[in-house]
């Protein structure tokens, strides 16, 4: 009983919007700093460089709380996030490849925590990457954190 009721609570919640896909913006041109609570005078936990993906947790005023690769959580001004997409490699020596294939060439590789731009988002699996150095391919969504 108790499962069959949650089941409905859990349906109702999709419907209404309640359950949601991660949200996950990247650091904008400038470095930002990660504090404990909404204010600049919370402690500063971090200074997040360019470009890092940070998963949006909520919103509040012009503060947004998020959780970073690490899964820790932190505070950050709205206006030092961008809607530009970044992921970082969460595997050793990722393999970016030409195509959609785990047969295909491979186009060059990745190391644990590089980032890479996000030019589209998952498709059977893969992203569409680009590299700072303007390589581009395709990378399992799995070996990345942030898309």
């Amino acid at each position: 009983m108790k499962i069959a009721v949650f089941a409905v609570c859990l349906g109702l919640m999709a419907q209404a919007g309640v359950v949601q896909a991660a949200d996950f913006k990247s650091v904008a041109a400038a470095p930002a700093i990660l504090y404990d609570a909404p204010s600049v005078r919370g402690a500063k936990l971090f200074i997040a460089p360019r470009n890092m993906p940070l998963e949006v947790i909520l919103s509040y005023g012009n503060w947004v709380k998020v959780r970073d690769a690490s899964g820790d959580l932190s505070w950050v001004e709205a206006s030092a996030l961008s809607e530009q997409r970044w992921v970082v490699v969460s595997v050793a020596n990722a393999k970016i490849r030409a195509s959609q294939d785990e047969a295909g060439s491979v186009a060059f590789s990745a190391d644990k925590n590089v980032l890479l731009e996000l030019l589209e988002p998952a498709a059977s699996g893969w992203l569409r990457v680009k590299h700072r150095d303007g390589q581009s391919g395709y990378i399992k969504a799995a070996e990345v954190w942030g898309e």
